[in-house]
């Protein structure tokens, strides 16, 4: 399957019908992170993380696996604070 995100000379270009329920994806644009994911409803959710730190290690992450391992650490960071 086509990853359902992508960025163009148009800005960042989302096909919701590519998506599976309830996954996470992202692309960074303009030194910002996009997070985005269909629920069960069928409804998109869409986040924006402009944190440096996170766009770089983010950036340089080596697969999707890394970045999922990023942003759970993230998170209980965040929640922690």
């Amino acid at each position: 399957m086509d990853y359902p995100i992508s960025i163009g000379d148009d800005g960042v270009n989302i096909k919701p019908e590519k998506m599976q329920k309830e996954k996470l994806y992202h692309c960074i644009f303009k030194n910002k992170i996009l997070l985005v994911f269909k629920d069960s409803q069928d409804m998109l959710n869409c986040y924006e993380i402009e944190e440096e730190t996170l766009v770089n290690r983010v950036k340089n992450s080596k697969s999707d696996d890394e970045v999922e391992i990023i942003f759970e650490d993230y998170v209980k960071t965040v929640l922690k604070n």
